[in-house]
């Protein structure tokens, strides 16, 4: 199977590692879904890569394939298609405006593209994957766009063979919203195995902290190791960088001192969140729509999970049971904060 390049941190990196997610998606190939596949984790843990390396995989299985990327910044980035939608799409093109800057847009040509193949029987197996379009639609609207991509799949205008359709997203509380309907496989997936994150740690140019300190402030997530090389391994910079952004600060002053407290507990384990929710439950939700904190599934099985599991607790890395931390990054921010 070609491995697809990527650009990261202005270096070309062959996909790296996630051997189980890709036999995963070989699987969902061979039957198809039945659902919508939601994926859900940590942001900048690998999905969108993931995704892009699906295509690749979907298409040797002899999928056509639509992938809608609605936050990418180029246009073209936006609605990839197989080689044999091309002329498809240049049709559809003709009737109706360029809606780049529509999610909802988005979704619609990718559908009509995919229907149209198999109505002119270039292909019977046909592939949706969708990156990040419920931030790009609004989370008030994920559960619509959900039921309906499970319509395409229960009640298609066209007699497809198989039909897979991906969606993946770093926003937390989608898990509650999608979940308590039943339209969707809900799978979570985890930021990198040492050994793959120790490949692209190695890729890098120049001189680098060692690696077990790296691994520490990051946890294996791809998009922590770009922060830190981008900002010269300069951990004081990142953190600020993760406190401006994400207003940790404003956080804190708006906290009571059982939530403080709570808060400050969590920080140890973060777990803390889900024995103490009785007083912090509006901490804990605030937490998760901010991407400091993520619920996890506390079943480290395969079928619940994209890839590789986290470990069960590793209190080192900030990840509990139930709940953890975005990163240790994340993590450090907030304590910061707290002590300021």
């Amino acid at each position: 199977m070609r491995r697809i390049k990527l650009r990261f941190s202005g270096q070309e990196i062959e996909f790296t590692d996630r051997e189980v997610a890709i036999r995963q998606i070989e699987k969902l190939a061979e039957k198809g879904t039945w659902n919508p596949v939601v994926i859900y984790g940590p942001e900048g843990c690998g999905k969108s890569a993931f995704l892009k390396q699906a295509v690749e995989v979907l298409g040797e299985y002899d999928y056509s394939v639509v992938k809608v990327s609605p936050l990418e910044d180029e246009s073209n980035e936006k609605l990839r298609y197989s080689e044999e939608l091309r002329g498809l799409f240049r049709d559809i093109m003709t009737r109706i405006p360029t809606p780049f800057n529509d999610a909802s847009a988005l979704i619609d040509i990718a559908i009509s593209l995919l229907y149209d193949v198999v109505r002119r029987r270039i292909r019977r197996k046909i592939a949706l994957l969708a990156d990040d379009v419920f931030q790009a639609i609004g989370l008030d609207k994920a559960e619509l766009l959900v039921k309906r991509l499970l319509n395409m799949i229960e009640y298609s205008s066209v007699d497809y063979e198989r039909i897979v359709v991906i969606v993946a997203t770093s926003e937390g509380v989608t898990w509650g919203r999608i979940g308590r309907h039943r339209w969707a496989e809900i799978m979570a997936m985890w930021n990198m195995p040492r050994e793959g994150f120790g490949k692209l740690y190695n890729a890098l140019p120049g001189p680098k902290p060692p690696f077990e300190e790296v691994w520490r402030w990051t946890g294996g997530n791809p998009k922590a190791l770009e922060m830190l090389y981008k900002k010269g391994w300069d951990i004081n910079n990142v953190v600020n960088e993760v406190i401006f952004q994400r207003k940790v600060t404003e956080l804190v002053s708006q906290l009571n001192e059982t939530e403080k407290e709570i808060l400050e507990q969590a920080l140890e384990d973060p777990d803390v969140l889900l024995r103490r929710i009785r007083d912090g439950e509006k901490l804990l939700n605030t937490l998760i729509d901010m991407n400091l904190v993520l619920r996890v599934p506390e079943f480290r099985t395969e079928y619940l999970w994209v890839d590789q599991p986290p470990p069960e607790r590793d209190l080192g890395l900030g990840i509990g049971r139930y709940y953890t931390w975005q990163t240790p990054l994340h993590r450090e921010a907030v304590r910061r904060a707290l002590e300021n």
